[in-house]
């Protein structure tokens, strides 16, 4: 099976590249937009015509959340357009695609773990151009998996668990909002389970969304509490409301995803947020 994946530097597609050896099998392309463009449509059908691909793995994304808010055309071009020509190019050369997408496509506003099914209701910009990817994909893809996942962090990239052990070691305190509830994703995790079941996607056909984080459920300020208390940083973490820390682009209050879909039907058990934490943080 030859698999690409785009976004390869990203936290996601670090994560894929790194456990690529483990899957014999499979032969990775990873590309980035040194190698690959995929916000333009005749780079991407070169491409496919130099390459034979099984499946596409789509890490690739505009994730500053806030600099979506300014940004508006670069983030629209990478998550919207990129995602329409990697459908109609993937659809064109029967290739099946996964395709990550966020929990920002919904509101917060629930107090019951979202599934797959609920209303969508994007209060940022990302979110937006985030769900008008995901509205790209059924419109033009023959097969896709939408991936949706929250609060992703890594040993790779920029990420909440890397700022707080930053300045945590250069402040005696820091203050961290409660009120936003959601559940951490460590990309190891998530990288597995995507690579482990790339397989099944052949079976698949139209359409298909997934929910996928750690398990487990809790707030930012928990969050950065058990960092320091596992990497014992002096370090006083102090919870405040999200009216007391504004940022450009709205955050859901409520980010918890149902993942008993993508349990049942791949036949998954998924760690425990604090669990997989531990374990990004030894190599931090």
């Amino acid at each position: 099976m030859n698999i690409l994946v785009t976004g390869s530097k990203g936290q996601l597609g670090s994560e894929i590249q790194r456990i690529a050896p483990l899957y014999p099998n499979y032969n990775f392309v990873f590309t980035d937009v040194e190698e690959l463009d995929i916000t333009k449509k005749k780079d991407l059908e070169k491409f496919f015509e130099k390459n034979n691909f099984n499946v596409l793995i789509n890490c690739a994304a505009f994730t500053a959340v806030d600099k979506c808010e300014t940004e508006k055309e670069s983030a629209r071009k990478l998550n919207v357009l990129a995602v329409k020509n990697l459908a109609v190019v993937c659809a064109k050369n029967n290739v099946a695609i996964i395709h990550i997408s966020t929990d920002y496509v919904f509101d917060g506003k629930n107090h019951l773990p979202y599934k797959e099914t609920d209303f969508t209701n994007p209060d940022s910009y990302y979110g937006e151009t985030k769900l008008d990817g995901e509205e790209m994909l059924e419109e033009f893809a023959n097969t896709a998996i939408i991936m949706r996942t929250s609060w992703l962090y890594s040993s790779f990239g920029n990420n909440f668990v890397k700022t707080i052990l930053k300045y945590s070691k250069e402040r005696d305190e820091l203050k961290v909002v409660y009120d936003q509830i959601g559940t951490p994703t460590y990309a190891a995790d998530l990288a597995k389970i995507i690579t482990d079941n790339v397989d099944k996607i052949e079976f698949f056909t139209g359409v298909h969304y997934f929910h996928y984080s750690n398990e487990g459920v809790c707030s930012w300020y928990d969050f950065a509490k058990e960092i320091v208390d596992i990497k014992q940083i002096d370090c006083k973490i102090t919870a405040i409301e999200t009216s007391e820390y504004p940022l450009p682009a709205p955050r859901p209050a409520y980010s918890i995803l149902s993942k008993a879909k993508i349990k049942d039907e791949l036949n998954i058990e998924i760690p425990h947020w604090k669990d997989s934490l531990k374990k990004c943080l030894k190599e931090l």
